[in-house]
């Protein structure tokens, strides 16, 4: 009897802890969420399919919540996981901004850094520069990235981007570079259109999507009547097209003088230039190697252009 009352009136024993929750593990909820499916998310942080299910189970685990439904197209935030999201970006935030903090304060010239721009900038602008750097300062690696994407400096998706938009961002520290001129090319010994015409002729463009970037409007208006027999978004592309003699082609002449078979044509106006920005994330400024690279590209570029 005294042994039933005594275990009437004991406290409850306490729950067990909850597992601790792992921020590589937060950093897979992130990606996923981000990507919808588990291997997008492997993508983006390098590692395998089961490794993401592992994790991503582990902190489900660790909140006692289900935070994604598994459909047929992928996985979607439940209204758990839509709660555990900004705190997940918060905490992304704040880890990001210590590793940025640390890289900023290394003085040595080595290490890796990652470089973003347009495909055909990275071939026939950066890369004679990033050689020269390279053979100067061994002891660092560079990767180079070329797409279409606009990359997150503060996730540190790159060190240092080439672009040629400003940067709205309050945290990049960017300055214009170079102002890019561009030409009109046709393949060598094809006729000359007259401006304000171009019946008979046809063209080699910006995609669709492109269709108002001032370059392609500058072939629309001063070529109104050539039809249009390629579009594309990348440089080099239309400029093997215009050597094929598909069409005209709108080139930066940094890329058109140097493909083999395409020759200039004048209308007499030339096409509308582009400026090009740099830009990197104001915790990174005095990452030495950083900070050496920018010097140099724009030592050997501001003074080209």
């Amino acid at each position: 009897m005294n042994d039933s009352i005594r275990a009437q009136g004991a406290p409850a024993a306490p729950a067990p802890p909850a597992a601790p929750m792992e921020w590589s593990d937060v950093r897979v909820f992130l990606a996923i969420a981000r990507s919808g499916t588990l291997m997008g998310a492997a993508r983006q942080t390098g590692l395998s399919q089961p490794t993401m299910g592992r994790r991503l189970k582990a902190l489900e685990a660790a909140l006692s919540l289900t935070l994604f439904q598994r459909t047929s197209e992928g996985f979607v935030l439940t209204a758990e996981g839509e709660s555990v999201l900004g705190h997940a970006e918060r905490m992304e935030e704040q880890a990001l901004a210590f590793q940025r903090e640390l890289a900023g304060s290394e003085q040595q010239l080595e290490g890796a850094l990652r470089v973003s721009s347009s495909d055909w900038f990275g071939v026939y602008v950066l890369s004679p520069v990033l050689a020269g750097f390279l053979r100067e300062h061994p002891g660092v690696g560079i990767e180079l990235l070329t797409d279409a994407r606009l990359l997150n400096l503060a996730r540190r998706e790159a060190d240092l981007v080439f672009r040629i938009q400003p940067f709205d961002e309050p945290y990049i520290i960017q300055r214009k570079l170079m102002h890019l001129d561009y030409a009109l090319y046709t393949a060598a010994g094809q006729p000359h259109p007259a401006a304000g015409d171009g019946e008979g002729s046809a063209l080699v463009t910006l995609d669709s999507a492109y269709r108002d970037f001032p370059d392609a409007v500058w072939l629309r208006r001063m070529l109104p009547n050539a039809r249009t027999a390629f579009g594309s978004n990348n440089r080099e592309a239309q400029a093997r097209l215009c050597a094929a003699g598909i069409g005209l082609a709108v080139l930066p002449l940094a890329l058109g003088e140097q493909t083999p078979g395409i020759e200039r044509v004048d209308l007499g106006e030339p096409p509308p230039g582009r400026d090009v920005w740099l830009g990197y994330h104001r915790d990174l400024r005095r990452l030495a190697r950083l900070r050496a690279l920018v010097d140099r590209t724009i030592d050997t570029l501001a003074q080209a252009s």
